[in-house]
């Protein structure tokens, strides 16, 4: 038993005699392989798979539980995409870290980094997201900027030009907040109006229209929102009087209206319930109601909706344990909330230790996210 213990711990990335604790954050965001979350201190800890740096701790190795990157700076918003990792300092500088080959650490070099790199420019940022390819930004006073692979138009600069340094995106230039999925984006502006741009596969721009857009589209509907979330083939928002509509890829049932049949415009999902925030992952999505439950529905094949099954759901099913939520972030193939008193719980798949419970088994319900 003492050698089976032994070789899980090192398998987590856990030196023998460590003594991994429960770990309170005051913000948490999750991706393809691993999740990243602000400690009450500012400081950044990731965990999960790290074969191309997007823990940010200098290594290329796992770890199941939550360890800081190797930075000295605090910071007060993370975001992750795909393998990589970005957040944005307390004095609004930005950095980013992990998978690069497409330019999307936004630093002008097309190479991966295990530890935080400045974004170019050397702009203040309110807001930031990236993907498996790119990245995109609120910068100064609510001008839109993105950067890396741009072969289906998502960086919205009106070309296809793939560029490792941020570029400005046309039109708006009042935005709150943005979002970007796979090959595509989508922003809010700070009168609530939604735009996307970039691939437009199952209508996930949500503009009722065919064909991919190189510049940023109105969503359909004329709803004012308050954020949007991007998903791999899908999106949600929440609005000015919180309900959630989604829009895009109907797989699995992710846009939670009973079905599995794409919309290109935004369709409220069901239950009748208000909400808090959103999240749009790798074909399920979750949300947080009003009362702190979280709710989630669409792909469930690992357990990533949390409501102890594997059975796929095109309807809100609430996720198990009672626990209230300050938020929740879906991932691939798993599933990651925050508290309402800064705990984090995961669930789902977790072989890479992207549940963060220092394990490397699958759970169907939430379990604590533990680090140092």
């Amino acid at each position: 038993m003492k050698v089976a213990l032994t070789t899980l711990l090192a398998s987590a990335g856990l030196a023998c005699g460590s003594h991994p604790a429960p770990l309170d954050l005051t913000a948490l965001s999750s991706s393809t392989d691993h999740s990243c979350g602000i400690t009450r201190r500012g400081a950044i800890v990731c965990w999960g798979d790290n074969e191309d740096g997007g823990l940010g701790n200098g290594s290329r190795r796992p770890s199941a539980i939550a360890r800081p990157i190797a930075s000295g700076r605090s910071f007060r918003v993370v975001a992750v995409g795909g393998s990589t990792s970005c957040g944005i300092a307390v004095d609004s500088s930005a950095y980013c870290w992990g998978e690069g080959a497409m330019g999307q650490l936004g630093y002008g070099v097309i190479a991966d980094t295990a530890t935080p790199v400045r974004l170019s420019g050397g702009l203040k940022i309110a807001a930031i997201s990236v993907s498996s390819m790119h990245g995109c930004a609120v910068a100064g006073a609510g001008d839109g900027i993105c950067w890396g692979d741009n072969m289906t138009g998502q960086l919205g600069n009106g070309t296809s030009a793939m560029t490792g340094v941020p570029v400005r995106i046309a039109g708006d230039s009042s935005l709150s907040s943005v979002s970007v999925g796979f090959g595509y984006s989508c922003a809010v502006t700070r009168q609530g109006a939604a735009y996307c741009w970039g691939s437009n596969y199952a209508g996930k721009l949500g503009t009722g229209q065919s064909g991919d857009s190189p510049v940023p589209l109105p969503v359909a509907g004329g709803l004012t929102f308050r954020e949007i979330s991007t998903g791999a083939g899908h999106a949600c928002g929440v609005t000015a009087d919180d309900l959630v509509y989604c829009w895009g890829s109907g797989a699995y049932g992710a846009l939670g209206t009973g079905t599995t049949a794409d919309n290109p415009t935004p369709r409220a999902i069901g239950g009748g319930l208000k909400f808090k925030s959103v999240s749009a992952g790798f074909g399920q999505t979750c949300a947080v109601a009003d009362d702190g439950i979280a709710y989630c529905w669409g792909k469930n094949d690992t357990g990533q909706l949390g409501d102890g099954t594997t059975t796929q759901r095109a309807f809100l099913a609430p996720v198990n344990g009672g626990i209230h939520f300050a938020s929740v972030s879906a991932g691939s193939g798993f599933t990651c909330g925050l508290t309402t008193t800064g705990a984090a719980y995961c669930w789902g798949y977790n072989q890479g230790g992207q549940l963060g419970d220092g394990t490397m088994q699958q759970h169907d319900v939430p379990v604590r996210v533990l680090g140092f």
